[in-house]
């Protein structure tokens, strides 16, 4: 018995070990797709068109803070925090990184802590990098968008055609407007969006599994001076690419 201890033992830990590994597969690729929505979402939420954001001539005070941040800002870099609240009020640990973006359609949202992960839009394809896992996920941007409200939010329609947009009460010093979908297949039951001095400072994202995500964006620089190829990507030798 003591041989076959032996010999169970170490194949009892190979067994565990692979499925903690899958385990965590699992959890990033769920928490890969959700940084996904969010960043599809921003950026989306970001790169509206005049047209758009000047569906409305009665605008409330966040609409027009955004028709004026739409009007005025091409391009942006700067800082995000974030975190998410799960249905049953258990908070998730708090990511933060950097991100770009560049009318029409074109990101990079970095993730740096507590991992770093990198979802890129070129304007054509998204890429999105996990380099524990050293997979690179490869989608069209319609593909990626599907035919939820935030493929209109890149540069066709209207937003009110989109999303049932209401005002919302001033709180924390800014002006909010909610954006909830009219198609059912989003990803997301609602966007609200807090503007303060012209510029979002706040992004709050209800998922259709009850999750609530917080984003903090800082550091705001407009107009920052950007071309197409602070947007290419290119995937790491040995990377396990995936092409959905």
């Amino acid at each position: 018995m003591l041989f076959g201890s032996k010999i169970q033992f170490p194949v009892l830990h190979i067994m565990r070990q692979r499925l903690m590994k899958m385990r965590l597969i699992k959890m990033r690729l769920i928490r890969m797709r959700l940084d996904a929505l969010v960043a599809l979402v921003f950026v989306g939420a970001m790169t509206l068109s005049t047209a758009q954001a000047n569906a409305d001539n009665n605008a409330d005070t966040a609409r027009e803070q955004l028709r004026t941040f739409v009007t005025q800002v091409q391009s942006a870099s700067g800082d995000f925090s974030q975190y998410t609240v799960g249905p049953q009020g258990q908070t998730k640990p708090p990511q933060s990184g950097k991100f770009l973006f560049m009318r029409p359609g074109r990101f990079k949202w970095d993730v740096l802590r507590p991992y770093a992960q990198q979802i890129v839009s070129n304007g054509q394809q998204i890429y999105q990098f996990d380099p524990d896992l050293n997979q690179v996920t490869i989608r069209k941007v319609d593909q990626a968008l599907g035919a939820s409200p935030a493929a209109i939010l890149f540069g066709s329609g209207s937003l009110d055609q989109s999303f049932e947009v209401t005002a919302l009460p001033n709180k924390d010093a800014m002006s909010w407007l909610r954006a909830k979908p009219r198609q059912p297949d989003a990803g997301f039951v609602h966007l609200e969006l807090g503007f303060k001095d012209g510029l979002p400072q706040r992004i709050v994202l209800l998922d259709g599994f009850g999750q609530t995500t917080h984003v903090q964006l800082s550091g705001f620089v407009r107009n920052p001076g950007l071309s197409t190829s602070n947007f290419d990507f290119v995937p790491p030798n040995g990377a396990d690419v995936v092409r959905m």
